[in-house]
């Protein structure tokens, strides 16, 4: 794939807090998967589609040659008359000069066919549609091929997921060396993830990807065993870090936060890291002047930690999710809409102790919210509705899964907010059919989700075809939905996904 460097050796990693660093020798290839970087699409079915046609028409009218598709992760290379090495990894490839790659000159077909297979500007084009899988088996056809898909830019958005076991090669004595990182370097990924590492694992990673130091913005670590001093020698080896996320680490400490973290970070994720209670929310709010987003399961946090935000962050913090923060209640509600005023994302999912009140208080101090979550709060009612539809005459997300004290009056209430575009409903077992009708009204409506609502009738859902404007309907476990009832989805609203 690229040459070795010659003589281009980068600085160890630097020992500190008792870590050794172990030498590595030449390195081999791993495997990894890629997985997108946000779970913007969440609940959407992947649905194929089609290749513009780009193809000339020598190429379009023959009969033997297959067209290409995202059905058909092989059928680029098919195109070409090459199939790809068996064995090869799909993600972490890397290329080196001895491989065998065929060249454009030894495709088969006719000199025009063969100059078209390998036309940059025509596989610019083409290789958008394909997936990150089939871009990394499509890489392996030739060389000009390879050309064109290592580009940074066919690989935005992606994140590669490297597991433990895939960071080194086992050589013939029994030895470990760490992997080549080459490949994953020359498509300019800017993010990783990596899954059950140690401290040592990192200091490897950081000596061993050439852009560690400055160019990686973005690590997660999940189910690590990551200390705090690991954590402070990645924090303060990859300078480029902005975006953080700890998942599963529990072994570091709120000493490692105070120890690590960097006034560079505008973005934090912990969660179900046993060690995190206040003292690690006093950390980030000292120490993250700049924070823009803080997503937080924590059970050990109280209504206390919500005090601590400065005013700084109250200006810059626009994205808080407190994710089954058990112990907050509707006090620390108050402490969060006092230090935090300009949130525009806001998600309470599983808190239980908040009621209606902390709704309103809510609807009342945050009025830019443009999207709310609410799920898994038994408490709250039909009252809390009321409140946001009265109030947060912006938002344009609202995610009620598992209120099981909603009921058709509370759907009433939301039926006048004209910017909604989303609306989660899952397993809100009191919706009958009377409240999709208060619905029927909503022509904002984009996404709406009733998975697992018990009942709604067949009657109720088929009324909603009069939201012409909806792009996704979710029926997930409704018993009113039935094969009859999706064919006439398909029939009158044929723009809609509707998921079975």
């Amino acid at each position: 794939m690229s040459n070795p460097r010659n003589g281009d050796t980068k600085p160890p990693c630097l020992p500190r807090n008792g870590l050794v660093k172990i030498p590595t020798q030449p390195n081999g290839l791993g495997s990894a998967s890629i997985t997108k970087g946000t779970p913007a699409v969440k609940n959407r079915l992947c649905q194929p589609s089609s290749v513009p046609a780009i193809l000339s028409p020598a190429l379009a009218h023959r009969s033997d040659l297959p067209i290409p598709s995202l059905a058909s992760p092989l059928s680029l290379a098919a195109l070409a008359g090459v199939s790809s090495p068996p064995g090869a990894s799909l993600v972490g490839l890397n290329t080196s000069e001895g491989s065998e790659q065929p060249s454009p000159e030894r495709l088969p077909g006719s000199p025009s066919e063969r100059q078209l297979a390998v036309d940059e500007k025509i596989l610019n084009r083409l290789f958008w549609y394909f997936s990150a899988c089939e871009k990394c088996v499509l890489a392996q056809v030739c060389k000009a091929w390879w050309r064109v898909l290592y580009q940074p830019k066919f690989w935005v958005g992606l994140t590669p997921v490297l597991h433990t076991k895939e960071l080194y090669n086992i050589l013939p004595g029994g030895e470990k060396e760490f992997v080549s990182l080459q490949g994953f370097a020359v498509r300019g990924f800017d993010g990783f993830c990596l899954v059950g590492v140690s401290d040592l694992d990192i200091c490897e990673f950081i000596d061993n990807y050439p852009l560690s130091k400055k160019g990686v913005k973005s690590m997660s670590l999940k189910r690590s065993t990551i200390t705090d001093a690991g954590l402070e020698v990645m924090l303060e080896q990859m300078q480029g870090v902005v975006r953080l996320e700890l998942s599963g680490c529990n072994d570091f400490t709120e000493a490692g936060l105070w120890s690590s973290l960097n006034a560079r970070i505008t973005a934090l994720s912990v969660s179900d890291c046993i060690n995190v209670a206040d003292d690690a929310i006093a950390a980030i709010s000292q120490l993250l002047p700049n924070l823009t987003e803080l997503n937080l399961q924590a059970y050990h946090v109280t209504d206390t930690a919500l005090a601590y935000f400065t005013a700084k962050q109250g200006y810059t913090t626009h994205t808080l999710r407190l994710n089954s923060c058990w112990e907050i209640t509707n006090h620390g509600v108050v402490n969060m809409v006092h230090s935090l005023p300009n949130l525009s994302v806001l998600s309470l999912s599983g808190c239980s102790k908040v009621t209606d009140d902390g709704v309103e208080l809510v609807a009342e101090n945050l009025r830019k919210l443009r999207s709310l979550d609410l799920s898994w709060c038994p408490r709250i009612t039909d009252m809390a509705l009321e409140y946001i539809a009265c109030d947060l005459h912006k938002l344009e997300e609202l995610v009620l899964d598992r209120c099981v004290r909603i009921t058709d009056t509370g759907l009433s209430y939301l039926s006048t907010m004209s910017s909604l575009r989303s609306l989660y409903l899952r397993w809100c077992c009191q919706v009958q059919d009377f409240g999709l009708k208060h619905l029927l009204s909503m022509g904002s409506l984009r996404l709406l989700s009733l998975a697992g609502c018990p009942l709604l009738t067949t009657t109720g859902l088929s009324g909603l075809v009069q939201l012409q404007e909806l792009e996704e309907l979710e029926l997930t476990n409704c018993p009113g939905a039935t094969p009859e009832l999706f064919k006439y989805f398909s029939q009158h609203l044929p723009c809609c996904m509707v998921i079975e």
